[in-house]
């Protein structure tokens, strides 16, 4: 996610918690979240499924 999205879901949780937001400023954060959630998931799958285990005698599974 690049830095432009992740900015903009900042400024809209700080509003959230001031001033509040509309109806779709509500909608956009949604879409904002669920779409860095996403990118989040994947790379910690990619992440989890790349592990390989070894024991003591160097045996990997």
């Amino acid at each position: 996610m690049d830095k432009e999205k992740i900015s903009r879901i900042n400024e809209l949780a700080k509003k959230s918690k001031t001033v509040g937001l509309t109806d779709a400023e509500r909608a956009e954060q949604k879409i904002l979240r669920d779409e860095y959630r996403a990118e989040f998931r994947n790379s910690l799958i990619a992440q989890l499924e790349s592990i390989s285990f070894t024991d003591a005698a160097g045996e990997g599974s």
